[in-house]
């Protein structure tokens, strides 16, 4: 039975070997740049120093993983990045999945295009231009403070970018404003492969076009929905820095304070490798425990999973 399996997996794997050999080049890529630098997690268990070779290095076991599930700050940090990614996730994915759907009901094929076009764009605008922008948008005399006090809805400018409360919301409209067009591609990707008998047939039955998106189109998108769904639910805990760092200050510092920005503030400008390497390697478990989690909760469900 085993030498059966074993001649079948090779023959296929002869047979297929053309994207083998296609593979080798991204093979190599996750190896160089995924693989060997996990060998730097054992800084986590060292009071590393650079200037001492690895053999001379002072191992210290779980200290800085104590130290820092016993920093408050640390905790704050980490509640930031929670919420921060899942009003990032819950915004994301539904306007990602609304646009989707509306750009796959235009009929006119160069408007069709224009859209997607447009909104591709902002995905390719540098994070430090985009943070430029809404710092000038938000400002005590922008354009949304004067918008709002020409429709009437504020008596006075608000300082958005002074008031912590504000912060989250901010992060998350300004994410879904620059990835939403992007996120699109993989949902539309999606609808293109159903069947378009199935709409010939709803229409002859009488059914509309919410109906059809309702019971056709959701439907066919549901497996890609719920895969990218747990592959973001991985990286919850991995979303990004920049445009928290961007717009970080004082008044909103409880606010907008990250793992990431955490670690490079109190790990790396300090020169504390070891226990930013912790805290780096307290971020990777946890988002492997909830890829791990979500995808047999989507297979207890009945659901496709990744693995």
């Amino acid at each position: 039975m085993v030498r059966t399996r074993l001649y079948k997996f090779f023959r296929t794997l002869g047979r297929q070997r053309i994207y083998l050999y296609m593979s080798i080049p991204l093979l190599i890529y996750i190896i160089i740049f995924r693989y060997l630098p996990i060998w730097g997690w054992t800084m986590a268990f060292q009071n590393y120093k650079p200037s001492l070779a690895f053999s001379e290095q002072t191992w210290v076991g779980l200290r800085h993983f104590k130290f820092l599930f016993q920093e408050e700050y640390f905790f704050l940090a980490l509640r930031n990045t929670m919420a921060m990614s899942l009003l990032n996730m819950i915004f994301g994915f539904g306007c990602a999945i609304t646009l989707s759907l509306m750009i796959n009901e235009i009929r006119s094929m160069r408007f069709k295009k224009l859209t997607q076009t447009v909104s591709y764009v902002p995905h390719f605008v540098s994070m430090v231009v985009v943070a430029g922008l809404v710092q000038t948008i938000l400002a005590e005399g922008g354009a949304f403070n004067d918008l709002l006090m020409a429709l009437g809805l504020i008596d006075k400018p608000i300082i958005w970018m002074g008031e912590g409360k504000h912060f989250w919301l901010i992060i998350a409209i300004t994410h879904v404003w620059k990835e939403v067009g992007w996120n699109t591609i993989i949902y539309l990707a999606s609808i293109t492969s159903i069947d378009p008998s199935l709409y010939e047939a709803a229409s002859i039955d009488g059914a509309g076009r919410f109906k059809k998106i309702r019971y056709i189109t959701l439907p066919g998108m549901k497996a890609t929905i719920i895969i990218l769904l747990i592959m973001n639910i991985g990286r919850v805990m991995d979303m990004g820095f920049e445009l928290q760092y961007l717009l970080y200050n004082e008044p909103v510092k409880k606010f907008a304070e990250v793992i990431e920005t955490f670690v490079i503030r109190y790990g790396l400008s300090r020169g504390n490798y070891s226990f930013a390497t912790a805290a780096g390697i307290f971020k990777s478990v946890v988002g492997i425990v909830l890829v791990l989690g979500a995808n047999k909760l989507a297979k207890a469900l009945g659901e496709e999973g990744i693995m």
